[in-house]
């Protein structure tokens, strides 16, 4: 089983981590396996997570504008962001989706009375 900030171990007579790999898909080029890339392996799922949000953040804070609506916004990114996801051998089940987390982030970003990022 996988938990937050913990490593997952899988049991053939001792524990072994996992590592949780960083995989990115460019959404400009939907489908097209050559444009993927590898942003790395964690050991835990809370530093994958970390570093899949952030890929996200970066394509919303830089397309972001002063009026944006979120529905602009969120076109953007999924036209031209990137699509992280995290994957495992071992572990099945390892579920971000950069589309729901985006959604989120644009919503915060176009209701917020300030620029909080």
């Amino acid at each position: 089983m996988i938990f937050g900030g913990m490593p997952a171990a899988c049991h053939h007579g001792g524990s072994v981590t996992v590592p949780f790999k960083v995989m990115v898909d460019d959404n400009f080029n939907y489908m097209d396996e050559s444009e993927r890339y590898s942003a790395g392996e964690f050991a835990t799922l809370d530093e994958a997570l970390a570093v899949a949000k952030g890929i996200v953040d970066e394509f919303l804070i830089s397309a972001y504008e002063p009026g944006i609506s979120a529905d602009e916004l969120m076109s953007g990114y999924v036209m031209f962001g990137e699509d992280p996801f995290i994957v495992t051998a071992e572990v099945p089940g390892v579920v971000f989706s950069a589309r729901d987390y985006a959604r989120e982030r644009v919503a915060d970003m176009c209701t917020a009375k300030k620029k909080w990022w």
